[in-house]
């Protein structure tokens, strides 16, 4: 089996494609101690491995966060020996169904701007192994409130993503939106 390795703009980040399906559908992030770990086997057994702080995965890779003052040399080949281990082992990367759908009281500029999301968006995002969740909109000032995951979460160029690229974004599309904001 062969996992091909990406660099990501997050110098803790690196993107793992396993070149297999990872999720059918949906993305998910799990940090270290977070209860929801033992949804996922695969989440588990990454977090095993001393030093991981968070594991993000999408339908055909696996973003693998370190704490800043460790060095990918050796970490890298520890994740890369379990994670060929998970997949050689056929085990269900999730033990416990899990939903993205959203809530069929969403509003129609939050469909609006969910379906950007979905459409423009987070395909970039993926490329660099992260995604953006959607947390709120508030119709009285226009401010939408997104969450950076993945190998976005805490990369250096996270702020001017949200700002430069997805706040622009959405008020070009959405007029009803005036500002982007950090959850």
């Amino acid at each position: 089996m062969f996992i091909e390795t990406q660099e990501t703009p997050n110098p803790n980040t690196l993107k793992f494609l396993p070149g297999r399906p990872v999720l059918e559908k949906g993305v998910i992030e799990f940090k270290r101690d977070d209860p929801i770990i033992e949804r996922s086997p695969l989440a588990a057994l990454l977090f095993s491995i001393e030093g991981v702080v968070s594991v993000f995965l999408a339908q055909d890779f696996i973003s693998v966060s370190k704490e800043a003052s460790l060095n990918w040399d050796l970490l890298k080949i520890d994740v890369l020996e379990a994670l060929m281990d998970f997949f050689m082992s056929d085990q269900p990367v999730m033990n416990q169904p899990f939903s993205t759908d959203e809530t069929e009281s969403e509003n129609e500029i939050v469909r609006q701007i969910n379906a950007l999301l979905d459409q423009a968006i987070r395909p970039a995002l993926a490329r660099d192994g992260g995604n953006v969740t959607f947390h709120t909109f508030d119709e009285e000032t226009g401010i939408v409130y997104l969450e950076m995951i993945g190998a976005c979460a805490g990369c250096p160029s996270a702020a001017i993503t949200l700002k430069m690229g997805i706040e622009r974004a959405l008020k070009h599309h959405i007029p009803e939106v005036k500002e982007v904001r950090a959850a």
